[in-house]
């Protein structure tokens, strides 16, 4: 079994997700008391929020290569930003390491391309959302369509996840909230919806409504636990 590196603490709430959805796919795959082998670092998400925010990315870079530096020495095989936003910075990481990162967008587009869904609409952080760090790579390199929420319903979007969610708040009527955007972009084309952030999954499941919804955390953990194990 190779050692799963994780990035966290971006925030730790979704973070503790990212952790017991990989040792349930292990326990799953391999029975018994098996459990992941990991190697975690997990940042002060205050200080990486601020910086987003401030338009520092290079600093949040020198941060998160300073963790994968400290994760690779401490064995592990390959690493998991357990994060959406912070994916911005991978190249940069990429420069001062020697393992290789799974990318979540990467993750997320095999599973889109597996369903067969060739537009996809994209809830996430304004960063993740307005940026063409995510987009970009979805349509480029894999061929899929992106659409995002209006300028209002992105500010609803992001300040849900800064102002709730990453304080461990989830409100019915911020659910609410996402349930209409969410179906916003079905009357746009979508033929699915991904949770492009790691925290969205804490308000909304696909019980919530009949768009397909793609979590990103779960789909990433899903890949490392196949990755760990060879599958």
């Amino acid at each position: 079994m190779k050692t799963i590196g994780l990035l966290g603490g971006m925030s730790w709430e979704s973070t503790m997700s990212y952790y017991k959805s990989i040792n349930e796919g292990v326990k799953a795959n391999l029975g018994g008391l098996n459990s992941a082998k990991i190697c975690m670092y997990s940042v002060n998400f205050d200080e990486i929020e601020r910086l987003q925010h401030q338009g520092r990315w290079s600093e949040t870079a020198n941060i998160l290569s300073d963790a994968a530096l400290s994760v690779e020495k401490g064995g592990a095989d390959f690493i998991l930003i357990c994060t959406n936003t912070m994916h911005k910075v991978v190249p940069e990481i990429e420069e001062k390491i020697t393992i290789p990162i799974l990318h979540i967008a990467d993750t997320t587009a095999q599973i889109l391309l597996e369903q067969g869904v060739k537009k996809v609409g994209l809830l996430g952080t304004a960063f993740t959302m307005e940026q063409d760090f995510y987009k970009a790579r979805l349509v480029n390199k894999f061929g899929i369509g992106v659409v995002i929420p209006d300028e209002s319903d992105r500010e609803q979007v992001h300040n849900i996840i800064y102002k709730e969610l990453c304080r461990g708040e989830v409100k019915e009527e911020s659910r609410d909230v996402y349930r209409q955007i969410i179906e916003k972009l079905s009357q746009q084309g979508a033929e699915a919806v991904i949770l492009g952030c790691t925290e969205i999954a804490l308000l909304i499941q696909q019980q919530h409504t009949d768009v397909p919804l793609l979590d990103t955390t779960s789909v990433h953990a899903d890949a490392a636990v196949r990755l760990a194990l060879g599958n």
